[in-house]
């Protein structure tokens, strides 16, 4: 008897830990989103390529793929907030990209008011 409940107890230990373990591997995975994606690779940091297409110092084809992955945004649904308030702020960056990929003057400060980190973030990122 006092063998059984030895096990027993081992067993519930045992199952208990894994429960943990896979519950904090969850918690710790959290998935990353398509928007999350797009920020990390292009919008953060002083050395991102929003702020060298706000200098004018990106190439062609880093403005051609900062532009396809900004028109992505466009498409997807904000964490929170009105789905027009997004498209409005995706639509002018996608505008201020296309003029910098035409190489039209002002691009830069287009850009850089398109981009308000701040302001998309407080209308529309998750707390």
């Amino acid at each position: 008897m006092k063998q059984t409940a030895i096990l027993l107890t081992l067993a519930l230990a045992i199952g208990a830990g894994s429960a943990l373990q896979t519950f904090a591997a969850e918690k710790k995975e959290k998935k990353e989103t398509e928007i999350g994606k797009v920020m990390k690779k292009h919008f953060k940091g002083d050395t991102s390529d929003v702020k060298k297409g706000i200098k004018g110092e990106l190439n062609k084809e880093q403005t051609a793929a900062l532009l396809a992955a900004v028109k992505t945004l466009g498409a997807a649904k904000p964490p929170k907030g009105e789905d027009a308030s997004w498209k409005e702020k995706t639509g002018l960056l996608v505008t201020a990209l296309e003029k910098l990929d035409k190489g039209e003057a002002n691009a830069g400060a287009e850009l850089k008011i398109a981009a308000d980190c701040k302001g998309c973030h407080k209308a529309h990122k998750e707390d």
